[in-house]
């Protein structure tokens, strides 16, 4: 299994993350045992992504849930735990069920992470992540930026100084060690590196955007910060919800599949005209080479440098096998300019 290195932390982790957030809804416990078991000990992943918050779509019934079946995992698995590279998430605002929904409240820090310990049954996390900005940020296609939508740069910066400080007490008492941003723009993630250089606190290593053949825009302000700042992107979404499998082509909506089963607000960020035309485009390239459109896809991803770790989560154990195996492959630069030709007549079909 191809590895990198994690952000400028020194660490290797394997290019192919796991995504977990399905676990809980749409997968059992038993589903994130056997995708664990595959992943893990079958293809030699030794990274894994989660958040307190998942399952997902968020729910208080399912809040803590994936967390919870993976550290059942780490307890059937003795000794496992040191292999594996754990990344989990503080959340973000707007979940009432969690802490009242204040979000990332640097003295809730604590609690949050000893929760995720608990329920992941370690004793450390490897790079905790801040799962979306408190502050208002355009995301999932949002337009229109306005200067209402935030306060003062004082109070940004205050609370981003909060936070490091929270996280370096946590860190020198082990019970985390990298620090991590998550749905963040290019001014968020250069304020911390700024001001954490400033005050001696610890750097952010990377960043968790969604980033696929449907959605570039991190290649718009990201790419660039990554490569000469080292913060490493973790690329969620890189098949678009799905979208990029082909499995929605034709007007199909699977039942059980994403968008069945989450409703039409999410299906309107990606499944629309133009993303649908782009897939049947995708797929004639897809043909050629001889492999799937899902693999295209994720090879794109995969061979990204900035890209430092392609979280990768399926439904069903064969789509997670199908999915794993796109590491094996290299797009030649033909099959590149192909794409690329497709997106120049096309960019951004999807938002997330």
């Amino acid at each position: 299994m191809k590895k990198n290195k994690l952000g400028n932390t020194g660490i290797d982790v394997t290019k192919i993350c796991l995504g977990t957030m399905t676990w809980g809804h749409q997968n059992t416990e038993l589903d994130a045992h056997n995708q664990l078991d595959y992943a893990i000990l079958e293809a030699g992943i030794n990274f894994i992504d989660t958040a307190e918050v998942y399952a997902i779509p968020p729910s208080p019934d399912t809040s803590g849930l994936t967390e919870k079946y993976i550290g059942t995992w780490f307890a059937k698995n003795p000794g496992i735990r040191e292999s594996i590279i754990l990344a989990s998430k503080f959340v973000g605002p707007g979940m009432d069920w969690i802490r009242n929904g204040r979000g990332l409240h640097a003295p809730d820090m604590r609690a949050a992470v000893e929760g995720s310990l608990e329920r992941l049954q370690t004793d450390y996390i490897d790079l905790y992540q801040l799962h979306w900005p408190q502050r208002s940020v355009n995301k999932m296609g949002k337009m229109n930026y306005e200067s209402s939508m935030h306060s003062s740069l004082d109070h940004e910066e205050d609370h981003i100084v909060s936070l490091l400080r929270a996280f370096e007490e946590l860190q020198k008492e082990g019970k985390v060690k990298y620090l991590g941003l998550s749905n963040e723009t290019p001014w968020g993630t250069m304020k911390f590196l700024e001001l954490a250089r400033k005050h001696n606190l610890p750097e952010i290593q990377t960043v968790q955007n969604p980033y696929s053949l449907l959605n570039r825009q991190y290649e718009v302000g990201g790419a660039e910060i990554s490569l000469f700042e080292g913060v490493g992107l973790l690329a969620y979404s890189p098949l678009a919800g799905g979208v990029l499998t082909g499995k929605y082509n034709n007007g199909q909506m699977p039942k059980g599949s994403r968008y069945e089963t989450w409703g039409s607000a999410r299906q309107k960020q990606n499944l629309n005209d133009r993303a649908l035309s782009f897939v049947e485009s995708l797929q004639n390239i897809a043909d050629k080479v001889g492999i799937s459109v899902t693999q295209l896809s994720l090879a794109w991803v995969n061979q990204k440098e900035y890209v430092h770790g392609n979280i990768i989560g399926a439904t069903t154990l064969e789509q997670l096998k199908e999915d794993i195996d796109s590491i094996n492959i290299r797009l030649g630069d033909e099959t590149l300019h192909e794409i690329d030709s497709i997106f120049s007549q096309n960019p951004n079909p999807a938002t997330y």
